[in-house]
Formats: C-alpha cells, sequence, structure tokens
C-alpha cells in the first residue's frame, strides 16, 4: 500500500485539499496492461513500489526498496509555463545490509519537465535525475539508482500474472466507497543485477556484486485515500517458498484499532481468497525503537488471515526510513522472514507507518 497508498506515504501534494478536479476512483473500472502500468496523471497521487529479497554469491541476504511517486498538485492546468508545478516526481531507494546494521536510504524530488523528470503514460517509464524504472515489450522491469552511498541495478522479471487487488483493482482504504485506490501487484518477480552495498562507518563502498532474488511490485493511483481519523497503517507484501502471494494491510484508528483492513492469498494454482476487515488482524510481538526519533515498531508480528497465522521476523531491527526531506514521513520499512508454526514459508517485506507521527495523506 506503499504502501499503499501503498505504497505507498506522505507526499508533498498532501498539502493539498482533495477537489473535483482530480480523477475519481470508482468500483468496477477495468484494469488493463500493460497501458494501465504508465502514469495516470488526472488522478492525485501515484506510486510504483518495488520492494524484495537479494542473495549474494556468498549467500549474504540483503533486502531493497525502490519507490517513485507522481503526484499533482492542483496547479492552474492553464497555466503554459514550462516550469508550472503541476506534477511532482519523488522517489525513495533503500537498501538492508545485515553488515551495516541499519538501512542505507536515499530520495529525491523534483517538478516533471524538460526530461529530467517525468511519470509517462501507457507503459511504466518514470524517471528522476538518473534513477529510473521502465518497463520493456516483454514485461520486465529495468531498475537503476545511483543514490547516496549504494547503487540498485536490477532487471525484475514477471514468473506469474499481476494480482489485482480488492474487487478487480477497485481497492478500498476505508468505510467509506470514495476511500479506495486502483491497485494491482505483480508478486514473484525474478531479479537479477548487481548492487554496491554501503560502506561501514568510515569506509568505502563495495564495488558491485552480482545478486539474485525475488521481489513484489506494486503500482497503485487514487485521489483520495485516508480517512480524517486515521493515523497510519500496516502493509505487507510476501513471495511465499510454495508460489503463493499474500498481501495484507489494515488502517489504524487513533486509538490504535483497524478502522479498516484487507488481505488476498492467491495459492500456486492461481486461486484467489480475499479476508475481509473482521478477518485481518495485526498482533505485536516485539517492539524495537529507534535510537534516531525514539520511535517504537513493532518490528516483529503475526498476521491473521482468516484461519491462518503468519509470524514476522525481521531480517534486521533498524529499517527505519526517514523521509522528511521529500514526502515528510518516518516509518519503518523493511525485510521480513514469513513462518508458520515455526517453518519458514516465505520473504516479504514489512511497512510500518503512523507510529512516529500521524500521516496526512488525502485526508478530507
Amino acid at each position: 500500500m506503499r504502501a499503499l497508498l501503498c505504497a505507498g506515504v506522505l507526499l508533498a501534494s498532501s498539502v493539498f485539499a482533495a477537489t473535483p478536479e482530480f480523477a475519481a476512483v470508482t468500483p468496477g473500472h477495468s484494469i488493463s496492461l500493460a497501458q494501465d502500468s504508465g502514469a495516470h496523471d488526472g488522478f492525485r497521487t501515484e506510486w510504483w513500489y518495488a520492494t524484495g529479497w537479494l542473495a549474494t554469491p556468498d549467500k549474504q541476504p540483503l533486502g531493497f526498496q525502490i519507490t517513485f511517486f507522481r503526484s499533482a498538485t492542483g496547479h492552474d492546468p492553464a497555466d503554459p509555463s514550462a516550469f508550472a508545478p503541476s506534477q511532482l516526481i519523488i522517489a525513495h531507494a533503500a537498501l538492508s545490509d545485515p553488515a551495516l546494521g541499519h538501512l542505507a536510504h536515499d530520495q529525491r524530488i523534483a517538478r516533471q519537465g524538460f526530461g529530467l523528470a517525468y511519470a509517462k503514460p501507457n507503459n511504466t517509464d518514470v524517471k528522476l535525475d538518473a534513477w529510473k524504472i521502465v518497463r520493456a515489450a516483454d514485461g520486465h522491469y529495468d531498475v537503476t539508482v545511483d543514490a547516496d552511498g549504494f547503487s540498485l541495478h536490477l532487471a525484475l522479471t514477471p514468473t506469474q500474472a499481476p494480482l489485482l487487488q480488492g474487487e478487480r483493482g477497485y481497492s478500498r482504504k476505508g468505510p467509506r466507497p470514495e476511500q479506495a485506490s486502483y491497485y494491482y501487484s505483480e508478486p514473484h518477480l525474478r531479479v537479477t543485477g548487481t548492487v554496491v552495498r554501503p560502506a561501514a562507518a568510515g569506509g568505502r563502498s563495495k564495488d558491485g556484486t552480482a545478486v539474485t532474488g525475488a521481489a513484489w511490485l506494486d503500482h497503485e493511483w487514487s485521489s483520495t485515500l485516508l480517512d480524517a481519523n486515521a493515523l497510519g497503517w500496516d502493509w505487507l507484501g510476501a513471495n511465499l517458498t510454495d508460489g503463493s502471494a499474500l498481501m495484507a494491510f489494515r488502517i489504524r484508528g487513533r486509538d490504535g484499532r483497524a478502522m479498516w483492513a484487507h488481505a488476498a492469498l492467491r495459492n500456486r494454482a492461481g486461486e484467489v481468497t480475499t479476508f475481509g476487515r473482521d478477518q485481518v488482524d495485526f498482533t505485536p510481538v516485539r517492539t524495537w525503537r529507534s535510537p534516531r526519533t525514539n520511535t517504537p515498531y513493532p518490528v516483529s508480528m503475526t498476521v491473521k488471515t482468516g484461519a491462518l497465522t503468519w509470524r514476522l521476523d525481521p531480517l534486521m531491527d533498524d529499517q527505519e526510513l526517514d523521509s522528511r526531506q521529500s514526502t515528510g514521513a518516518v516509518y519503518w520499512e523493511g525485510a521480513v522472514r514469513v513462518s508458520r508454526d515455526g517453518a519458514d514459508v516465505g520473504r516479504a517485506y514489512l511497512e510500518l507507518t503512523g507510529y512516529a507521527n500521524a500521516l496526512r495523506i488525502g485526508r478530507d
């Protein structure tokens, strides 16, 4: 959800009130790929969000995250200036390396224009300076990120059909029908490429390392999202070892309880089971407190989807991301292991927002 809202995330456009000039999310809309993999400029916010687990040749695990946001500001569309700030492009990148012990991350923001920052329609092609994600004709994604202290040069290749979230891509995020996004996922993307890992304190960045792995990609777009009483969300995207895929989230109210929740489990045969708000539960198991922000995060959790209970444990505790220079949010987003009844069953990413401060995305 960018992390739900996906994806997901407090965008710079959140300072603008929801107004009629932004397109509305409605049920019954048919998502069509590859056309809908591109940008939808009429909607207020949009993001492409890729996360995954990587392995080095010596079997060392790494986690990665790369997110591109497109944010419509509500600026007068009649303004003919090439400098008009009609659309903002924002990007986050992060690498979880246990050898470093904390999250390495970077962020960028720019107004769209001049071929330096853009999100193109009809097919995924998003760029911010030298950072980019591009969907090729065969459906694979090329990701290029040269960040401060680390780099990601990855190819993400589909091995399964896209998973339409919610009702054929219409994904509710609250009690009112308009509190929704268009949302699809691409689980079990096969990853190949190279990573330049961050250096330990006082050292030099390491040379590029060949990696392989599996990723999950979310694409969401919307105009109105969180309820006024929402505090934040917890979101999970899990590639399970038997070929199944699990997505689950809850929107937390100010009392800490779930205002809304949903989950979808697609088995290896392609059959999808969905779970409503009363069938999804996130329960903290262990809390880690950030030494930088003093924020407590429930980095180990159990997630119930109907009769199934999933245990989540982090690759490492310190995966806090501070994006106050771009989207304004501080949150935890990290690689986690998934187990059931003590047995390892998959790899996932977990996002925990609204623990440091209340998010204000798309508030009414």
